[in-house]
């Protein structure tokens, strides 16, 4: 995760925030996609649902779930971070590429296509002879990725690959 802003304050009483962006160009930021907000030491995914710029490094924002000052006053102080993943779209293309798992050392299958699920890149592997699977595709689950063998190979969590 990459903090690209800070909510300085609530704005109104509907909810509505300020934020200033740190390090980052409000003009390269799309608000159509994810951002997270830490509480507990866990990111927590919200959504812009409305954008508008105050000078060359404010926003006003409402994010989803804040409707009211209280909300806002609570979200006051926090940073807005994005997923480094997202960014990855512009890296490697791994679309058939092997999968191996990990644990066994075995292959799992190849890559067929990506799935963005909000806050969460997945990927569909066609498992020979079983179908496929979709499996997450965070930083934390790649052990290991060579382009000279396109080959991934991942700590898939217990239990996804069992039918």
């Amino acid at each position: 995760m990459r903090r690209i802003a800070q909510i300085l304050k609530s704005n109104g009483t509907e909810g509505e925030l300020l934020i200033s962006f740190i390090g980052m160009d409000p003009e390269d930021f799309d608000p159509k996609e994810p951002v997270y907000v830490e509480f507990d030491g866990l990111p927590v995914p919200f959504f812009f649902e409305s954008f508008t710029r105050r000078g060359n490094s404010r926003a006003l924002v409402h994010m989803t779930g804040v409707r009211s000052l209280r909300d806002a006053d609570e979200m006051a102080g926090r940073n807005i971070l994005i997923d480094e993943a997202d960014d990855a779209d512009e890296g490697t293309d791994i679309l058939g590429w092997k999968v191996i798992d990990g644990h066994s050392s075995r292959l799992v299958g190849t890559v067929r296509d990506y799935e963005d699920i909000p806050g969460n890149l997945c990927i569909w592997v066609d498992r020979p002879g079983q179908g496929e699977v979709l499996l997450p595709l965070h930083d934390d689950l790649i052990l290991d990725l060579n382009e000279d063998t396109q080959t991934l190979v991942l700590d898939i969590p217990a239990g996804l690959l069992e039918a």
